[in-house]
């Protein structure tokens, strides 16, 4: 039993070391493993207020916390601000790749 477990272990160790270089690019916070994409979009609120950049030709899709979709903006260049103009409460905001959740006070 001892003689497999070592074999998993040293097969396992083998296969970590030829990682491709990506795999290799990746922050560990809190436990969690990301790779960085560079060229993703970037969300950043402010109050009611979404600054999106890097994501020309892209949409902004605004998500209730019920699944039920709440707004749509085309992003038409590439740094774009946009006023939320919804209810106070929770929403999921997803550009490309790029999920936030927000509350709009």
């Amino acid at each position: 039993m001892t003689k497999k477990k070592l074999f998993i272990f040293v097969c396992a160790s083998l296969l970590s070391m030829s990682m491709p270089v990506k795999a290799m690019n990746m922050v560990t916070e809190m436990g969690i493993a990301e790779q960085i994409d560079e060229q993703a979009p970037t969300l950043a609120v402010e109050g009611n207020i979404v600054n999106v950049q890097g994501a020309s030709g892209m949409t902004l899709e605004v998500v209730s916390l019920t699944g039920r979709a709440v707004a749509t903006y085309k992003i038409e260049g590439p740094a774009q601000r946009i006023e939320l103009n919804l209810p106070k409460g929770c929403y999921i905001l997803k550009v490309g790749k790029v999920v936030r959740k927000v509350t709009v006070r």
